[in-house]
């Protein structure tokens, strides 16, 4: 749970106290040395570059070994302060001590002075700038997941307030199943959305990231069925480990805010890598935003003249773990098109949840031809740009027939959906849906950043061929 969901926040405190200290060895300089600063650096027989990147490594590694990286069960300004000053005064001891080794005279000492006392300030207010700014992102739903609490005993409630502690990890408690008659004993586990036996059902209703279940030893004999079933569903779960592990396989046990937790995830769990899929998609659907923005006026302004508006058709699609969105692409077929589809849905040439004809009397004449290259789909770079989407994931689908998956179905709306995806470029042509879906969790259950990179570049040609 700590690597997951604390990756982003500790990614941000690293770059901000590298980049801080590079910037401060220059402010420093230039305020100690003047104009001059570079030409004073390099008369000691030093490259000043190199040196502001060496303090900036060696500073991160201090605040490092000083556990000023890791979540901490009761953080306070007063701590946190100590702890910098504790990393700065070993910084300054390892300096110091280089200046000795190397025989560097000539390094002003006063220098050095002014440079940790504002490493020290600037330090402490760009931490706490920072939490307090993930604090207000995640409370304004910026990159929030969403926790369901099972149980409302003693561990529910202790384990709902450590999160609430934490806000900065992003989780945002929205309710708990409960499993006795209501004890008023809530706390901040939010409202009561149902009993044991509504579990289900309220992951098929709402939007659920995670599963906490908090049950009292003598529920016991729930936790692995309802386990279990979560993980079928795609969720991932966290087990508090106060009365012992339950009998599961294939968990990880982290620890959160002292606590032992199990966790279960049923897909990709590199938070690292997963930010920097995230990173990808953003700088990729930028970039292709900029160099096909001929190509998507051309096409806007063709629809326009051939076919008339509107040019963009808004659907409602389900994205990951169940969130709604609109996706965006060019119109392909008539305005009435979805009036039509009922008389249609006979001749769907699919064999499961989905709908397909090979010829769809309702296309336009623009749109059998975007259809076939796939430019049709295009916009839905914003939709990657909004978070709503990625360059590759599983296709997004409706949600009427979302309405009618299995359960084994519904673990394809465990990762964010994409633009392409393994079954397109496998089996675009295969009729069965849930060879689809098996190719979709084939490669939920093998993802990474080299298997994205594949299918990308197995898209780009067959989008070029017309496949």
């Amino acid at each position: 749970m700590i690597r997951r969901h604390t990756t982003a926040f500790r990614l941000a405190m690293m770059l901000a106290d590298a980049f801080g200290a590079a910037g401060l060895f220059w402010l420093v300089s230039l305020g100690r040395f003047g104009p001059s600063w570079r030409s004073q650096w390099t008369a000691v027989g030093v490259d000043p570059i190199v040196l502001a990147a060496a303090f900036a490594s060696l500073w991160v590694t201090a605040l490092w070994l000083a556990n000023l990286y890791r979540l901490r069960a009761r953080w306070a300004i007063r701590s946190e302060l100590f702890d910098i000053i504790r990393a700065a005064t070993a910084v300054a001891v390892v300096v110091f001590s280089l200046l000795f080794v190397f025989k560097l005279p000539n390094v002003s000492r006063l220098f050095l002075v002014q440079l940790f006392a504002a490493e020290i300030i600037a330090t402490a207010f760009v931490r706490i700038g920072l939490r307090l700014g993930f604090r207000v992102l995640r409370r304004h739903g910026g990159s929030a997941r969403y926790l369901v609490v099972v149980g409302d005993g003693p561990t529910a409630q202790t384990f709902a307030a450590r999160v609430v502690r934490h806000r900065e990890l992003g989780l945002r408690i929205v309710g708990y199943v409960a499993t006795a008659p209501d004890t008023g004993l809530v706390g901040q586990l939010g409202p009561r959305l149902g009993w044991i036996d509504d579990l289900e059902d309220l992951l098929h209703s709402r939007v659920v990231d995670e599963i906490a279940i908090c049950l009292e030893p003598n529920d016991a004999a729930l936790v692995e069925p309802l386990t279990r079933m979560c993980v079928d569903e795609g969720r991932i779960v966290r087990i508090p480990l106060r009365t012992g592990a339950p009998s599961l396989t294939g968990g990880r046990i982290e620890e959160f805010d002292g606590i032992p937790i199990l966790s279960l995830v049923s897909g990709p769990d590199r938070a690292l890598e997963l930010l920097l899929k995230r990173i990808a998609d953003l700088v990729g659907a930028a970039i292709g935003l900029l160099i096909l923005s001929p190509v998507l006026v051309l096409t806007a302004l063709w629809i326009r003249r051939v076919d008339g508006g509107p040019i963009l058709f808004r659907q409602e699609r389900v994205g990951l773990n169940l969130r709604p969105f609109r996706v965006l692409k060019f119109r392909t077929m008539a305005t009435d098109a979805e009036a039509r589809l009922e008389a249609l849905l006979e001749h769907n040439v699919l064999v499961g949840h989905a709908f397909k004809l090979d010829d769809d009397p309702r296309l336009t004449r623009t749109g059998r031809f975007l259809r076939r290259t796939s430019l049709d789909e295009l916009p839905q770079l914003w939709n990657v740009i909004r978070g709503q989407m990625s360059l590759v994931g599983p296709r997004p689908p409706l949600p009427r027939e979302v309405a009618t998956y299995d359960i084994w179905h519904r673990r394809r709306l465990s990762m964010k959906p994409g633009i392409t995806g393994l079954w397109q470029v496998e089996a675009r042509r295969e009729p069965e849906f849930d060879r689809w879906v098996a190719l979709d969790l084939d490669y939920i259950d093998h993802w990474s950043l080299w298997l994205d990179l594949k299918i990308i570049a197995r898209t780009v040609p067959a989008m070029l061929g017309g496949r």
